[in-house]
């Protein structure tokens, strides 16, 4: 099957109000067309890991399509049927002193532009997400996943259709890299939000290249900061969880600052150490640290950019910090403003700490790996937002609309 595409000078249709009941139907028909369609949906996937790089885990990790893939995609598609309608809800309403009734309520973006690495699923949930909120949507997945990508697309096409509904409405991209950055220079008045997925340099790209508004999912290069009141035992689980169980997300935690009063100090380190290291992790340390080097193979950077990496690996950068402050000046400073965790038992270190962290999510005494559409209650995600206008952190459901006046008059002018 092949999904249509589109040129490059292409007039998106105007986004007209849709029965909720429609918008459901074809979630709930494409959920069925994705579960029916397993082994050509595999077969595609194959194509795309057999042209790729399988030495690179973490490309590896992100573009394979498993039966528990299959399954996600089926559960977001799901779980994105039984939400409300965020198209209509009234946020607020005036009585104007000469008659008129003044209402502001939701309403779709238009059409947004998703520009995406690697991960095949996102085809699926960020369609399906704009799709309900109202929006027409743009795919442009990368080269690695262009066979997986056609093909997802190809069955939203089919659940459209099964619908009586234009095909438009989701459209794949299978553009070039020059393509791309015609579309977006000239993306003002034809794209309502452009929202890139992926590393820094295809942030920097967008950002750069678009004329239409931008909303940035940023990168993680998130940090853990074991406070002095930390448990000792917790703050190991948190930060094995947080950086080992899905190693190639965003969430995932790069950087722990591990306070120097914390009571034995020492032995929490070797202990953590040991432990990164038998499941594979690669240790960076700052010099306070260096003595670990003496146990295991540690790597102490000489560079601070460093401290800026987003690793996206079995990777992990240790240091110390003289309490609090040093610590939320550390992050504030390198940070992606993606996630920031404190393990502690002083409930007013956690309150100061969450409230002076300049990030989209922060954590106290759980993992990084929380921070997350599905987690958060609001079913799928098209991405996590380090922006802070419109929104910040998981773009779900009611994130991916806008507002509008709509004023009631019977003939009133402006005295």
């Amino acid at each position: 099957m092949n999904a249509r595409t589109i040129p490059l000078t292409f007039v998106p249709l105007p986004v007209y109000p849709m029965d909720i009941l429609i918008k459901n139907k074809v979630l709930a028909t494409m959920a069925g067309l994705v579960a029916h369609n397993r082994a050509g949906l595999l077969e595609a996937n194959q194509q795309d890991l057999d042209a790729g790089n399988l030495d690179d885990l973490t490309l590896y990790d992100r573009l394979k399509i498993d039966d528990r893939k299959i399954g996600a995609m089926t559960q977001s598609l799901e779980e994105t049927l039984a939400l409300p309608d965020p198209v209509g809800i009234e946020k607020y309403h005036y009585h104007h002193p000469q008659g008129m009734e003044i209402y502001n309520r939701s309403a779709p973006f238009g059409t947004i532009l998703i520009i995406y690495e690697s991960r095949p699923d996102v085809t699926v949930e960020a369609a399906a997400l704009a799709f309900k909120a109202g929006n027409k949507i743009l795919l442009k997945g990368g080269k690695e996943a262009r066979n997986s990508n056609r093909f997802l697309v190809s069955l939203w096409h089919l659940a459209l259709a099964e619908c009586g509904l234009d095909p438009d409405h989701i459209l794949y991209l299978d553009y070039t890299r020059e393509q791309t950055f015609d579309l977006l220079k000239s993306s003002a008045g034809k794209i309502d939000l452009v929202v890139p997925r992926g590393g820094d340099q295809l942030i920097e790209m967008v950002k750069t290249h678009a004329s239409a508004p931008v909303l940035v999912s940023g990168r993680g290069n998130n940090f853990i900061y074991v406070h002095d009141k930390a448990d000792p035992a917790m703050a190991l689980e948190i930060i094995l969880n947080s950086k080992l169980q899905k190693i190639s997300v965003c969430n995932a935690t790069d950087k722990v600052l591990i306070d120097r009063q914390l009571p034995g100090l020492e032995a929490f380190s070797k202990q953590l150490a040991a432990a990164l290291v038998y499941e594979e992790v690669s240790l960076l340390a700052d010099q306070s640290l260096s003595g670990l080097g003496s146990l295991y193979p540690v790597q102490i950077p000489d560079q601070e950019n460093i401290w800026y990496e987003e690793f996206l690996a079995r990777r992990i950068l240790l240091g110390t910090v003289s309490g609090l402050d040093e610590a939320v000046q550390k992050i504030n400073k390198y940070s992606g403003g993606h996630t920031a965790v404190i393990i502690t038992a002083d409930q007013e270190a956690a309150a100061g700490f969450m409230e002076a962290v300049d990030a989209a999510s922060v954590i106290h005494n759980a993992s990084s790996r929380f921070t997350d559409g599905g987690q958060f209650g609001l079913g799928a995600e098209l991405a996590i937002s380090t922006d802070k206008l419109h929104h910040r952190g998981p773009l779900g459901l009611n994130q991916l609309v806008t507002n509008k006046w709509y004023v009631y008059g019977n003939g009133q002018i402006r005295k």
